[in-house]
């Protein structure tokens, strides 16, 4: 098992959503059909090709198995912009920064800034939900334009 980078990363538990959930639990199917019955000793994701697999060794490199899967489903990015990505989904879903920061393993703001690119949308929403009226100021402009 790799080493984490800093201590916030070591002895974490990341919980996981009914998304994530659902596709391990298809995985588990596939590889029951494919490779062998789970056991707790054996690699989630095999060595091996389509073929056959040795459960009982890991995937040789993790940068190639991306790399392939990638090519496959036709996209370009980075594994590690997928991070990048997670956290910008939670900062804009409102979910607040100790929250995420628990998530990310981040043991700072900064770094939850440096990762959660907050889009100008989310900016603009923001702004507007702290509007004074009671409808947001978009719709009071379109509403004056009609009456006048």
């Amino acid at each position: 098992m790799g080493e984490s980078k800093t201590d916030a990363g070591t002895g974490r538990t990341i919980p996981i959503n009914a998304e994530l959930f659902s596709t391990l639990a298809e995985h588990k199917t596939w590889y029951e059909t494919n490779v062998c019955p789970v056991d707790s000793q054996l690699y989630v994701f095999p060595f091996g090709d389509c073929r056959k697999y040795h459960p009982e060794r890991p995937i040789s490199s993790f940068k190639t198995s991306w790399k392939n899967v990638r090519k496959k489903a036709g996209v370009t990015i980075r594994f590690h912009d997928l991070r990048h990505t997670a956290i910008t989904k939670l900062a804009e879903s409102g979910a607040p920064d100790e929250t995420i920061m628990a998530i990310a393993g981040h043991v700072s703001r900064e770094m939850l800034t440096h990762y959660a690119h907050i889009r100008t949308e989310a900016k603009r929403r923001a702004l507007e939900a702290i509007s004074t009226g009671p409808e947001p100021a978009a719709e009071r402009v379109k509403t004056r334009k009609v009456a006048s």
